[in-house]
């Protein structure tokens, strides 16, 4: 069936709309941060001492943990009383009583609208095509960067990680922005061997997996920012962007919502790996063949299964924890764009070659 070119169109439109949102929201971000109420040291302090536990999962004995010695967050001050009577409880704050302030509510508000024309991109996309819309790399891209978006306003308004949405949706409009320009792929139908139920299967749970784990990336660069800056403060040295990570949560609670987003993502990439083995056993009559993008693609998994065990097992937070998990991303980036753009195999189907 051809593709709907009116729809198509509709969809470009809706996706153009999405970014220039999304654009307008990083210059309110940006603004707030310029312009926005300035909190001084000693709040910054007090705030940062106040942060509440989040709950931590896959302590070494299997129970669940939320304290400092466990997740990395620093401890409710004890003789104040500040910060959660259970240690264990979950909070939904990064800074207790923190309230966006209008720079950051204008960035919200244009988030939110960009998501919509987001969503409705992706679907009139389908329409267009007559199939899920991620069959090729520009679909890919603009469906991941939707997930994306969804799951971090969802961390924004859960635990008021507003100062993060800078550098999360300044990301999201650099990848929707080389979707829409560089790798843009004209609607059409895809090859015989995507043309599959399996295609909604597996391919949807990849799309969900890598749009968290890019979220979760860049949280691990910032978090390497942060801590750099943390040290050099601890260290009496100058710093020269005091007034922007003043304004961060604190290193251990970026380092937590790191963590917390990979372990959201991996079960799906891990389910997403296993459904594509038996797509591949349907369509070429082998479950493995150690096809470049099913190496890397088992390269990552385990990068983030190391990330991930070391965390529960020996313990690792901060830098050298964020450092395995930004090599995990990047071994997904290089599965995504080297080996599907530049190696010949079974998964060329980026639609660029």
């Amino acid at each position: 069936m051809p593709a709907n070119l009116g729809m198509a169109q509709l969809s470009n439109a809706f996706l153009v709309a999405a970014l220039l949102c999304y654009s307008l929201a990083v210059l309110a971000f940006a603004g707030d941060f310029a312009f926005g109420r300035r909190r001084g040291a000693a709040a910054g302090t007090q705030a940062r001492a106040r942060v509440p536990e989040l709950v931590g999962v896959g302590a070494a004995d299997g129970s669940i943990a939320g304290d400092a010695a466990t997740d990395g967050l620093p401890a409710p001050d004890s003789a104040t009383g500040d910060g959660p009577a259970n240690p264990r409880s979950v909070s939904k704050s990064v800074e207790p009583g923190t309230k966006p302030g209008r720079w950051v509510q204008a960035a919200l508000a244009a988030v939110m609208v960009g998501l919509v024309a987001h969503v409705l991109g992706v679907i009139t996309r389908g329409l267009a095509v007559h199939r899920i819309p991620w069959g090729d790399m520009y679909e890919f891209v603009t469906a991941l960067t939707c997930v994306a978006v969804i799951f971090f306003l969802g961390l924004m308004i859960r635990y008021k990680a507003y100062y993060l949405g800078l550098f999360v949706m300044g990301a999201v409009v650099v990848a929707l922005g080389l979707a829409q320009t560089v790798i843009y792929t004209a609607a059409g139908p895809v090859v015989p061997a995507l043309q599959s139920y399996w295609l909604s299967i597996h391919v949807t749970a990849i799309t969900l997996a890598v749009g968290t784990y890019f979220v979760a990336a860049v949280l691990g660069v910032v978090y390497l920012f942060a801590e750099r800056h943390a040290r050099r403060v601890a260290a009496g040295r100058p710093t020269g962007s005091d007034g922007i990570m003043r304004r961060l949560p604190a290193p251990e609670v970026i380092d937590s919502l790191a963590y917390r987003t990979v372990m959201f993502a991996f079960p799906i990439w891990t389910f997403g790996i296993i459904a594509g083995a038996i797509w591949a056993d349907q369509a070429w009559g082998r479950y493995w063949g150690w096809d470049p993008t099913e190496t890397w693609a088992f390269i990552t998994w385990v990068v983030y299964a190391c990330f991930l065990h070391a965390r529960a097992t020996v313990g690792w937070r901060g830098r050298k924890a964020q450092v395995v998990q930004l090599i995990g991303f990047c071994c997904l980036l290089f599965n995504m764009v080297g080996v599907s753009l530049f190696i010949t195999g079974l998964h060329s189907y980026a639609g660029l070659n």
